[in-house]
């Protein structure tokens, strides 16, 4: 990995290390779930200014760099609302597949992914990018977003599909007990209303963040703003809530994103 110490998170070595050290035979996909914070104007290092961290980012995007090496961009969006975790507001959530771990470890190193770089560092703020696994799904709370234009809160021009995108942290006993209570009747009230899983990933370890460790990362999908808000009120779902949710996370972010690029709902994280 680049020796760079960057100005937006802390690196996880040993997590750094044990991507490092997988033999070849055990390499795999990876999906590293990016959490994004920018700043509100860019800071480059020769001093130059006049476009906004956000733009900065988007003169990063390497995606060439990506196809080269076989990885894919599956998901992006920018964030509109946040329901949970006060103490950063995300602007921007993105999802990258890598073909195996040692790409993305090799792609640091790539003299045209670091020319690119500057231009991250100049416009994030912070971030955590996290290193992920598919989670098994049941298929009974997959998103079905073929039946989204027969709903009542079905996508339009001014309110399409958004996804709901919640990186957790259980308690202990919190995943197997209190939130598979909630989620069985979390999933009965979103489907009524065209809400589905459409990916959801266990976490594997926490290449950049701020030392804390997370268990999963869920990617909600809606037909529109307006079944989700329909889904938040159902009295059934607020009693899950407060009985079981609430018990079984220690830590959480939650955030309602507009897709710019969505693979998951359609296909699921392959």
């Amino acid at each position: 990995m680049t020796q760079n110490k960057p100005g937006y998170g802390k690196m996880n070595r040993e997590y750094g290390m044990q991507m490092f050290s997988t033999p070849p035979e055990q390499d795999g996909p990876v999906w590293m779930v990016n959490f994004m914070k920018y700043k509100e104007h860019a800071t480059y290092a020769d001093g130059s200014r006049g476009i906004s961290g956000r733009e900065a980012d988007d003169l990063y995007s390497p995606l060439e760099i990506l196809h080269d090496i076989g990885a894919e961009l599956a998901f992006i969006g920018d964030v509109e609302l946040q329901l949970a975790g006060k103490d950063i507001k995300w602007d921007r959530i993105g999802v990258v597949k890598y073909p195996t771990r040692q790409a993305f470890l090799g792609m640091q190193n790539r003299k045209d992914f670091q020319d690119k770089h500057e231009h991250k560092e100049a416009g994030m703020e912070f971030t955590f990018v996290i290193g992920c696994q598919p989670a098994d799904l049941d298929d009974s709370f997959r998103v079905k977003s073929s039946t989204w234009d027969s709903l009542e809160h079905a996508p339009t021009d001014e309110d399409g599909p958004i996804m709901v995108v919640h990186l957790l942290k259980f308690t202990e006993g919190g995943r197997r007990g209190g939130m598979e209570e909630y989620q069985s009747k979390a999933f009965t009230v979103a489907q009524k209303h065209g809400g589905g899983a459409a990916a959801i990933f266990n976490v594997e370890g926490t290449i950049m963040g701020d030392g804390r460790e997370w268990d999963e990362v869920r990617f909600i999908a809606y037909p529109s703003m307006r079944a989700f808000m329909a889904v938040v009120q159902d009295p059934e779902r607020l009693e899950a809530q407060v009985e079981h949710r609430t018990v079984a996370i220690a830590d959480t972010y939650t955030v309602v994103v507009r897709p710019r690029n969505d693979t998951f709902t359609s296909h699921g994280p392959i």
